[in-house]
């Protein structure tokens, strides 16, 4: 055999000869039948076990079948959130003690179980991991929070101006001190507002950290639509400037930590309230980077708004009601007046917007607003008022239905506050809202006629609708804030007209079994502020009235504002409080009414805040300086206040 480059060698046939010849053929027969029989078990290994496998398509309908179920169970169980232990010693092999004494997880159990998630992730879709707890720190850590230039690792790069530079003047942070009432009576009522807070705010850490809103008597998480299908801590970004201006610098570091690690626009893969974003998430960001000046709340604000966008994408700038940020796909509520956005919702964005754009340097949010100003001012006004649905395709009005309660009400409040905020220079925004407010006065206010008690009431084609919504009691602190903001010839009318109808507000409160007042109220020859069905009895914790007795206390010193928010705090703690939090209750002339078990996220960020001002010396949150947003988020006063941190072109 010759020198060969096979790996395996050949066998070359040689001549037969004798019984040498015959043992050699005899070889070869058992030499192929050992190929032969190594050939079939190679074949029976790679596929005879086919036969031996499940039906494949039973399989694949199995896991089908699987998936659509995991797909229920996960949007079922949307926002809810098992609670943390009740006793950190409950994992106590989970966890080591730092040299300050303070207890941390073990890094090594921590880098296991993220491993073993993302082992488990990689095998199929799973919803994203649970939120982080609350870590409680020392009060002295919110101190260490960035202020102006100083960007936080986690927070977006900041927006460029337009000419590639900008810069803001470095301000310390506001600074919440000696702003107690020097009256113990005061100080006491405030001490039990922020106790209450405390309770609002521990409940909703312990039982729903992360989702949007508490359901504090089944202790889980809730969220109502407006949010979308996401845990996007309503409740956190709501109270964080609340928690500020009481002082409470260990839960404030708390909610910051979880805005830095969590909030991402990003993320928002179902229908969200371009509105209720607004007011919520970015007022609520401006106010607390207007009082820190930590940039990560700016930037998260620029976001969201950024990730709201698409909603303003129609043929009229008005922007629709709810958008998909990660989709863009856009659209209005089906029940509004043939898909019409809503005045109420199109027309409170402007405070926020131009705030924005002065702290950025972005101009494009100052021109969505402005658009919608200037839509909205070329229309025919039907008697001067206002409908409460507009067309965002065709660009006019829907079903003639007025009202400064739902679907109308905040567009008339940020006429005036934009005014304010801008330091005057808003002009337009003034004549719209002396135009608006007199033909309000002129043709929707009314007396009743039992005891001569002002009220607002609606029109629905020409006719009025003798009705007010809690809603609508806001209107007596406008009333009274424009009488002292704007001072013309109507300034001493708006001020009575002011105090009137928070009176009367005051009345749909003390006329009820709770002493809090229901969802509407109406008025008749032999009623008056009393809720007539049933589905107007019910109360969810809305901070309407208490809104007009702070606004009226500020605006005259009238200490009779500060009894009744008094009469309402207690009614709150009595039929309200729950083992775990606050909540609405469904019939206001029940005395002992069956509680709703949602506690809405405005009750921290608005309810509780105003009642807390209210008790409270005037210089802290002083309204020369701030302007409340509609969801008691407060802004500073361009000119006015040195914490508006307004970028600068350098």
């Amino acid at each position: 055999m010759g020198v060969t480059d096979d790996i395996l060698p050949r066998f070359q046939r040689l001549p037969a000869a004798g019984a040498a010849a015959g043992s050699r053929q005899g070889f070869r027969c058992r030499e192929t039948h050992i190929f032969l029989a190594i050939g079939v078990t190679i074949v029976f290994i790679c596929f005879g076990t086919i036969f031996f496998l499940p039906d494949l398509g039973e399989s694949i309908r199995r896991i089908d079948s699987l998936g659509r179920v995991q797909k229920r169970v996960q949007d079922t169980a949307e926002g809810f959130l098992l609670p943390p232990p009740p006793h950190a010693d409950e994992a106590h092999e989970n966890l080591l003690l730092r040299h300050d004494g303070n207890q941390i997880e073990d890094p090594h159990v921590v880098q296991d179980r993220q491993k073993l998630y993302d082992k488990v992730r990689s095998a199929g879709a799973l919803p994203p991991p649970p939120l982080a707890k609350p870590r409680h720190v020392d009060s002295g850590d919110v101190d260490n929070v960035e202020v102006d230039e100083v960007e936080p690792p986690a927070a977006p790069a900041a927006p460029a101006p337009a000419d590639g530079g900008g810069s803001r003047e470095t301000v310390a942070p506001l600074v919440i001190g000696d702003d107690e009432d020097p009256d113990p009576v005061m100080r006491h009522r405030r001490d039990t507002v922020k106790k209450m807070m405390e309770h609002a705010w521990k409940g909703y850490q312990m039982y729903a950290w992360g989702s949007n809103e508490l359901r504090p008597v089944s202790k889980r998480g809730h969220s109502a639509g407006i949010f979308g299908r996401r845990p996007m801590g309503a409740t956190i970004v709501d109270a964080m400037d609340t928690l500020y201006i009481m002082g409470m610098t260990e839960q404030f570091a708390e909610g910051r930590r979880w805005i830095q690690e969590h909030l991402d626009a990003s993320s928002l893969d179902s229908e969200v309230s371009i509105f209720e974003m607004n007011i919520r998430y970015v007022g609520g960001l401006l106010s607390c980077f207007a009082m820190t000046g930590d940039v990560l709340f700016r930037d998260k604000a620029h976001a969201i708004a950024r990730a709201l966008l698409p909603g303003f994408n129609t043929p009229t700038g008005i922007p629709y009601s709810l958008v998909v940020p990660t989709t863009g796909r856009a659209k209005n509520y089906g029940w509004a007046s043939g898909a019409s956005s809503i005045l109420s919702e199109f027309g409170t964005l402007h405070m926020e917007f131009s705030y924005l754009s002065d702290v950025t340097g972005d101009p494009e949010f100052r021109k969505k607003v402005e658009r919608i100003r200037q839509v909205v001012r070329k229309l025919d006004k039907p008697n001067g008022l206002y409908p409460n649905y507009l067309n965002p395709k065709t660009g006019k009005w829907g079903q003639r239905h007025m009202s400064v309660g739902a679907l109308g009400d905040s567009f008339y409040e940020y006429l005036l506050k934009e005014w304010i905020r801008s330091g005057g220079e808003d002009v337009e925004a003034l004549e719209m809202f002396h135009h608006a407010i007199g033909n309000i006065t002129q043709r929707l206010l009314k007396k009743s006629k039992v005891s001569g008690l002002t009220y607002i009431a609606e029109m629905q084609y020409e006719r009025p609708n003798h009705k007010m919504d809690h809603l609508a009691c806001f209107i007596g602190g406008l009333y009274a804030l424009a009488a002292v903001t704007d001072s013309n010839k109507n300034s001493e009318q708006y001020a009575r007209i002011g105090a009137e109808i928070t009176h009367t507000c005051h009345e749909s409160y003390d006329r009820t079994a709770t002493k809090l007042g229901p969802e509407n109220f109406r008025f008749s020859d032999a009623i008056e502020a009393k809720a007539m069905k049933m589905q107007e009895k019910y109360y969810i914790l809305r901070p309407e009235v208490i809104e007009s007795y702070f606004v009226l206390w500020r605006m005259t010193g009238d200490k009779k504002y500060r009894e009744w928010g008094w009469e309402a705090a207690q009614a709150i703690e009595r039929h309200c409080r729950a083992e775990a939090g606050y909540s609405g209750i469904q019939n206001v002339e029940s005395s002992s009414p069956r509680q709703d078990d949602v506690q809405q996220s405005y009750f921290l960020a608005e309810t509780l805040k105003y009642l807390y001002l209210l008790f409270s010396d005037k210089s802290l949150m002083p309204l020369d300086e701030w302007v409340l947003n509609t969801e008691a988020h407060p802004l500073p006063i361009r000119g006015a206040n040195p914490l508006y941190r307004e970028w600068r072109a350098t």
